[in-house]
């Protein structure tokens, strides 16, 4: 049996149109979003299951100052929530919010997902960024990400902000299995505006991965095409 997954940092829903518009078109069974907000809106993650007629859970604490958000004055003072979601079309069964870190207050948030009779072990993760450079926090937050993601059956997606070389990927590829088998495919910066510091207005760098435990297999590995976001979205097909 198969079934289609795919992780998106969607930039604090900046263009929320275009990404509930392409997540319409892929239709993907499991959907982890990273970046999801609460503003006037509405808790964004619930937004778009209602949308699109998905369960939700969603991990929303972690603050973020508003002036990194496109359009905000640069010494805005105020701080807005923010975190993970997963969104699901078959039954979640349970989820949990899971602190990383207690510094930066690092969030992920595992669900579990029943598709048939099996039950998946699924996680959205939002990793500190580092402006593509070896941080100790960043390298400790995957850790810890490790030691949850030791059961089967068990799926990590999400913006990872490091690089495929990185002491830390490497780390998380030798625990679990890579989806993307192949060369790394760049996901990071649609938008010049994603990083106030970086300021990349090219697709250049790799930070979205997918991982799985080693006793499920993936396919149909894709980097998707949409500017709802300054990450592209990434996709693939989980056998068991």
């Amino acid at each position: 049996m198969s079934f289609k997954i795919l992780s998106w940092n969607i930039w604090c829903g900046t263009h929320l149109a275009k990404v509930i518009e392409f997540l319409k078109i892929i239709d993907a069974d499991i959907v982890a979003l990273q970046e999801v907000l609460e503003d006037e809106r509405g808790n964004i993650s619930e937004v778009i299951a209602k949308k699109l007629g998905y369960e939700c859970a969603h991990a929303i604490g972690m603050d973020l100052p508003l002036k990194y958000l496109p359009g905000q004055r640069s010494d805005d003072k105020r701080i807005i929530k923010f975190g993970d979601a997963i969104l699901s079309k078959h039954k979640i069964v349970e989820s949990r919010s899971i602190e990383l870190t207690e510094e930066d207050k690092r969030t992920t948030i595992e669900a579990d997902v029943k598709i048939g009779d099996v039950i998946f072990h699924v996680f959205s993760v939002h990793l500190k960024h580092s402006h593509q450079k070896s941080l100790a926090l960043q390298d400790l937050q995957a850790e810890n990400l490790i030691k949850l993601a030791t059961k089967e059956k068990t799926i990590v997606m999400g913006d990872f902000n490091a690089l495929p070389e990185s002491t830390m990927i490497q780390k998380v590829g030798r625990a679990l299995q890579d989806a993307e088998t192949g060369p790394a495919t760049p996901t990071w910066s649609v938008y010049k505006e994603g990083c106030t510091v970086c300021r990349i207005g090219d697709i250049k760098y790799k930070l979205d991965y997918i991982f799985t435990s080693k006793d499920l297999k993936s396919r149909s590995f894709e980097v998707g095409s949409s500017r709802g976001s300054d990450h592209l979205p990434i996709s693939a097909v989980i056998e068991w």
